[in-house]
């Protein structure tokens, strides 16, 4: 049977490297720096990549693109490289494709660290980024100009889980000739597929969702090949490359990714609407939720909602600290995508150093908070939710 038949979990869990003479039933770790040759001539070819092995975990480790490989086949992309961090990948994706003098255009509403590339330091290199306001698409092309290389987004956004339509954006770049780059965190190749929308490549913080379970720290692009390979080569030289032993986990973790999703997915949908519910509660952000002025575009391109909540708690920024405060179940963390619920309060800890005016312009109001739902027993979850916002 020809394994492009196969399901989503069954790609998930039978992509798997060939087995050892030992006939190990469960993949190995390669804990090994470097690989050895036959001989000269093998040494020789390797490194002129007129063979396609191993060489150095730099380069390339066996757990490592059995990681890659099933993350390509789950986004539908025909290369991936993996690094050893989210940000990793992003930055590696962009310093491998832009030179002096290009320019990106952004949405507004990007992850902190993501911005602080944008406004710091690319511009040291003389790379500049315009940002355009996620919640008005049609004012993308009014941003663009000669020299702009790469259309950026994320979507569903952080913290505020705004949504933009993907397809637009990838016409909107081939009638310009862009790279479109897709940060797909939140949603997971699970919910969402940018490449089947036009996207040229993806990101993935591998640590969030991918993990699940907060032990470890990854990143992923996966996308055209001709792309991918300038990603490589730069990697390669510049040494961001996923540790062998994060990769092993991280493939591991993918082999539940669709039964935990379904689960946070259920989860979430449900703390939302008691949210939409609460007296204390202004509005509530949630892309399956009819209320998200994106929901319709949401159905389209996500198979669920994932599991992030945006909601604002009346009173602003004293009412953000007191709901922190009071809560006893959930986890207070900069982290998302956990099998523990999560809640955050951007505007006194992740954006804290934004200006009121900078926040507002992303979505991120005073009494903004951000919830990862975990997969506990969501009444539990909804019960310390109730009693903290009393």
């Amino acid at each position: 049977m020809n394994n492009s038949e196969f399901g989503f979990e069954t790609q998930a869990i039978r992509t798997q490297l060939e087995r050892t003479q030992f006939q190990e039933h469960s993949v190995p770790l390669y804990l090994s720096s470097s690989f050895v040759f036959e001989d000269a001539e093998d040494m020789r070819a390797s490194f002129t990549e007129e063979k396609d092995r191993n060489i150095y975990s730099r380069f390339s480790n066996p757990n490592t693109s059995e990681f890659v490989e099933k993350i390509c086949k789950m986004e539908g992309a025909e290369a991936g490289y993996a690094f050893a961090t989210g940000m990793a990948a992003v930055f590696s994706t962009f310093a491998a494709l832009l030179n002096a003098g290009d320019h990106i255009v952004s949405a507004g509403s990007v992850f902190g660290s993501t911005h602080a590339l944008f406004m710091t330091y690319f511009p040291k290199w003389n790379i500049q980024t315009s940002y355009f306001d996620i919640n008005e698409p049609e004012t993308i092309e009014s941003f663009i100009k000669p020299n702009t290389k790469i259309l950026y987004a994320e979507s569903p956004t952080n913290p505020a889980v705004d949504i933009i339509d993907l397809e637009l954006l990838s016409v909107i770049a081939k009638k310009h000739n862009l790279i479109l780059v897709i940060d797909n965190c939140f949603a997971t190749p699970y919910i969402q597929q940018p490449v089947k929308w036009g996207a040229d490549l993806v990101i993935h913080s591998a640590t969030k969702l991918i993990d699940g379970q907060g032990r470890v720290l990854g990143g992923v692009t996966v996308g055209r090949e001709d792309l991918i390979r300038q990603i490589y080569l730069f990697s390669r030289n510049t040494g961001p490359a996923l540790s062998p032993f994060n990769a092993w986990i991280l493939s591991k973790s993918l082999e539940t990714l669709a039964v935990r999703l379904e689960k946070h997915c259920e989860n979430a949908l449900i703390v939302a609407e008691f949210l939409e519910k609460n007296p204390n509660v202004n509005s509530v952000k949630y892309p399956f939720l009819k209320s998200h002025p994106k929901y319709e575009i949401a159905k389209k391109q996500m198979l669920l909602g994932g599991n992030i909540i945006a909601f604002e708690i009346k009173g602003g920024l004293e009412a953000g600290r007191a709901f922190l405060d009071k809560i006893q179940l959930c986890s207070l963390s900069a982290n998302i995508g956990d099998t523990r619920t999560i809640v955050t309060h951007p505007a006194s800890t992740t954006h804290s150093k934004l200006s009121v005016d900078e926040r507002l312009a992303v979505s991120i109001t005073d009494g903004l908070v951000r919830i990862s739902v975990g997969l506990e027993t969501v009444k539990d979850v909804i019960a310390d939710l109730e009693q903290a916002l009393s």
